[in-house]
């Protein structure tokens, strides 16, 4: 109230009378307006995350992840990758996180981190991966984006308007916004140059430190580049940038001093029997689709021209960009899509698959790495 009582001390000195009650309302509900704004501002400044809100807002975003391509119902298969990706996520900077490992049911080459320790990938990129150390490879690389907190510090970064909006009303509806606007940034795989050359450097130091060859994320890279080399456009895993010949140049030389040189072959190729699917091949969520969980056609409503492109929980309308790849695609296999890896169609199985390794299974797993 200060600034008002100075402004009435100012009428006063010079003859002019007081303001009316009116006024002085209104002055103090401007004030007031400014004042909000600054905490909400403020609020934003300082908005940080407990463990337990990073993985709320995980859980919810790996929930819309799930329900849009489905889970490999396979506990076995959920129990491996569980395995190499807790043994890696133990050297992390971060070991203690509910670490959550689960395999999607598309043939989409792809893999998703979401904050507070989920980590998924497909099973068309586990088809794709030649050995353990290349599995390795991408899923320390996911890891590495929930060590640093790229999601969280990317939509604090993004979307001031709208989460000071949320500051301002209810804690509950910062973290709604925020698993929501980590959703649509992690299916577009939209990591910043900087994010991606950092989650590389610790994909390279976990490998390292967990006995497997370190640089094996780039001769992924080079199948994945060579997979996808006729494609006119940005196309699921590691779509975003730096260019991927830049990243296998730098993986390559971070991993050169390295000395451990074990790939594991034999034990991934006894447990894992997928086969790639040619990008030509792969099966697409089409314009007017319901998309969740890669089901049939859901028909647009007569009051509404535009069909839904399902792409989470919520109903949304396509962009200009979804209506041009949608006409691009078809759901037959063997036509030649754009984005096939992104738009992809999963599985009808969301359930989560639960499985539990111990220190000693860890410890295990890690002497038979050869």
């Amino acid at each position: 109230m200060r600034p008002v009582i100075t402004a009435v001390a100012i009428w006063m000195l010079c003859g002019l009378p007081a303001p009316a009650a009116a006024q002085l309302g209104g002055i103090s509900g401007a004030l007031k307006k400014v004042q909000q704004a600054q905490e909400a501002k403020q609020k934003l400044d300082d908005l940080t995350f407990s463990e337990a809100e990073e993985r709320q807002i995980g859980s919810d975003v790996s929930t819309q992840i799930r329900a849009r391509f489905g889970v490999v119902q396979d506990a076995a298969m959920h129990k491996y990758v569980s395995l190499v990706g807790t043994l890696l996520a133990q050297q992390s900077e971060r070991p203690k996180l509910d670490w959550t490992f689960i395999v999607l049911d598309t043939d989409g080459v792809n893999a998703f981190a979401a904050p507070g320790g989920f980590v998924h990938i497909t099973r068309g990129a586990l088809g794709l991966v030649d050995n353990e150390a290349e599995l390795a490879g991408v899923l320390g690389h996911e890891i590495g984006h929930v060590v640093r907190k790229h999601t969280i510090n990317a939509i604090q970064k993004g979307n001031v308007t709208k989460l000071a909006a949320d500051a301002a009303s209810s804690r509950s509806a910062v973290l709604g916004a925020v698993a929501s606007a980590a959703y649509g940034n992690i299916i577009e795989n939209a990591f910043d140059r900087g994010d991606e050359m950092d989650a590389d450097r610790l994909s390279v130091q976990l490998s390292q430190k967990s006995g497997y060859a370190a640089g094996m994320l780039g001769t992924f890279l080079t199948r994945l580049s060579e997979r996808n080399k006729d494609t006119q456009e940005r196309n699921g895993l590691f779509a975003s940038h730096p260019e991927t010949k830049e990243r296998i140049t730098s993986i390559t030389r971070l991993a050169a001093s390295s000395k451990t040189t074990a790939l594991a072959k034999a034990r991934y190729d006894a447990t894992v029997k997928y086969e790639p699917t040619p990008i030509t091949s792969i099966a697409v969520v089409t314009e007017g689709s319901a998309g969740l969980t890669g089901g049939g056609k859901e028909p647009a409503k007569k009051e509404d021209p535009k069909p839904r492109t399902g792409l989470g929980l919520t109903t949304t309308k396509p962009t200009t960009a979804q209506e041009k790849q949608s006409a691009q695609v078809s759901a037959s296999g063997g036509a030649r899509g754009l984005g096939a890896d992104r738009a992809a169609k999963g599985g009808g199985n969301p359930r989560l698959v639960t499985v539990t390794v111990s220190a000693s299974e860890i410890a295990a797993f890690q002497k038979g790495i050869s």
